[in-house]
């Protein structure tokens, strides 16, 4: 079978979803034996996410050949198992960057270099995965960020439309648009998707599917209305309403035929329809869960989207142990001793997220002590992780003046140092430690005891600063264990405190490897104790 293409666009405004659409159909057509991916092509012109401010972008994902990547590829990973790579995530700037990088070299032979061919031919190449032709893959999926219109996503909507003449009958076009309800008149409007598929028509393509975001149910006269108008079939009309979960996407969509209308339409037999069991068994125990847990989230970014994969991952040990995980954000710059209990009263646990820079690290080193002085459950992530060894520093062994390279270059206790290869970078954008690392677990430790799977393991990190292992002897003989080491190149990358109820900072981030059927041990353990508080 040839490799068949969807391509996942969106109408009317932005943040419709496209990424969990995307992710979905992917999880439906495993389910049905087929290989997938799922790529992201941004618009922007910024190379990747890396340097953009959480606040405007939300999490940076990062894969495991150390890519920092869009958080949809977080969906990807945790609805599919997949493992994405650098290629599964395009922006606007690498796609220029490649063909100027050509024409600087001569590659193109003294011609004019355009939008079209040149830039749109570079987007169909990455589009067709031709970097990748030994994956063998039967669908390829590839999610458009932005709002048909937009004038930076217009080489995209060309260079599908190509494809999908290219193609055939190899390539569908799946489009999401906004149904509003408005509450004066007492009507669902459909003019808005009429509107986004005309503009969509405009540019040559016409959608296969439509998939209407809805937060009122459609009668099938609705759905009949815009079959009509925006020339689709009728079963190919589905609606994506407001969902008490976002897992709950992949079984809706299947209940009205969404993966049955795409291999209609590529000319594959639909055969059976799937049971998806593992997934509705993870299903009811989430419905079933009843009692909540409250776990604090101490960071600076006040965003639900900056924490995304740790939000999730957390939500999901919780439903593994049967509890309803409850996150509620702390905000580090808030936090002083004065208010620190009142801060964290009622909370099973907190989690001391990651970040970067100054602003708000002293709250984050408050709300360290406090839960090791109180033994309240602490779970630190990367910057979170170094926060909690600098309170051990100042507060257990004595350094009052211990701190980061990376917040005082002069502090004469750099518990936290910059790693050796990094101190000749000047860049930002891609220079940190990326990517998927060993990790050697010394046994008998809670870590070890959590992922149960031997003393060697693969995460994946995000830093450029790290414990300084000068001072490991003294730490580990006050009590904090460096109980993770990197064996090739001896970095601490987890540290816990045995003797309390569960201590643990880990330098990688274990949220990036936590899925729907496979929850993070760490976090599994973490929830685990939290649920027993």
């Amino acid at each position: 079978m040839n490799t068949k293409y969807i391509f996942v666009t969106g109408g009317v405004v932005s943040s419709l979803g496209k990424g969990i659409i995307s992710a979905s159909i992917g999880k439906l057509l495993q389910a049905r034996g087929f290989k997938v991916t799922i790529q992201k092509f941004d618009p922007y012109i910024n190379i990747d996410p890396g340097t953009l401010n959480p606040y405007e972008h939300g999490e940076c994902y990062v894969t495991e050949d150390g890519f920092e990547t869009d958080l949809d590829l977080g969906h990807y990973e945790r609805f599919t198992g997949i493992h994405t790579t650098r290629n599964n995530s395009i922006t606007t700037g690498r796609i220029y960057k490649t063909v100027i990088d050509r024409e600087r070299h001569g590659d193109y032979l003294g011609k004019t270099i355009q939008v079209v061919p040149h830039i749109t031919d570079e987007i169909k190449r990455r589009m067709l995965r031709e970097d990748e032709k030994d994956e063998k893959l039967d669908f390829v999926i590839t999610e458009v960020g932005g709002t048909i219109g937009d004038i930076e996503s217009a080489p995209f909507m060309e260079a599908i439309r190509q494809l999908r003449w290219q193609l055939g009958r190899d390539a569908v076009c799946v489009h999401l648009t906004y149904v509003p309800y408005l509450k004066a008149a007492d009507e669902l409007k459909t003019k808005p998707t009429q509107h986004s598929v005309k503009e969509l028509q405009g540019m040559g393509i016409q959608p296969d599917i439509l998939v209407l975001r809805t937060e009122r149910h459609l009668d099938d006269h609705v759905r009949m209305k815009v079959a009509s108008f925006c020339n689709v079939d009728l079963e190919c009309v589905v609606q994506s309403e407001d969902m008490p979960s976002i897992y709950e996407v992949p079984v809706s969509m299947q209940k009205q035929g969404l993966d049955a209308a795409i291999m209609r339409k590529i000319g594959i037999p639909v055969g059976e329809t799937p049971a998806m069991k593992s997934w509705h068994d993870f299903l009811d125990k989430q419905r079933n869960a009843k009692r909540e847990v409250r776990i604090g989230l101490v960071g600076k970014y006040d965003l639900q989207d900056a924490y995304k994969s740790i939000r999730e991952s957390l939500n999901l040990a919780g439903i593994y142990n049967d509890v309803k995980v409850k996150l509620h954000f702390i905000n580090s710059e808030e936090i002083t001793t004065q208010n620190i209990a009142e801060k964290l009263e009622g909370m099973a646990g907190i989690v001391i997220c990651p970040g970067f820079g100054q602003r708000g690290i002293e709250g984050k080193i408050i709300a360290a002590e406090y839960t090791r002085t109180n033994e309240i459950p602490t779970f630190g992530i990367c910057l979170g992780m170094q926060m909690m060894v600098i309170e051990f520093a100042r507060n257990v062994l004595g350094y009052k003046d211990a701190n980061s390279r990376e917040m005082d270059e002069q502090t004469p206790h750099n518990v936290i140092d910059i790693m050796e290869e990094q101190k000749s970078i000047t860049q930002m954008g891609g220079t940190m430690r990326l990517g998927a690392y060993e990790c050697e677990l010394q046994k008998e430790s809670r870590a070890y005891e959590a992922y149960d799977c031997g003393n060697l393991i693969n995460e994946r990190h995000r830093h450029r600063y790290e414990f300084n292992n000068a001072y490991k002897e003294e730490y580990e003989a006050q009590g904090m264990k460096c109980v993770g080491i990197n064996p090739a190149a001896n970095l601490v990358e987890i540290v816990e405190i045995p003797d309390k109820r569960w201590y643990i900072g880990t330098q990688f981030h274990p949220e990036y490897s936590s899925t729907v059927l496979h929850p993070h041990p760490l976090f599994m353990s973490f929830i685990k104790e939290c649920a027993n508080c």
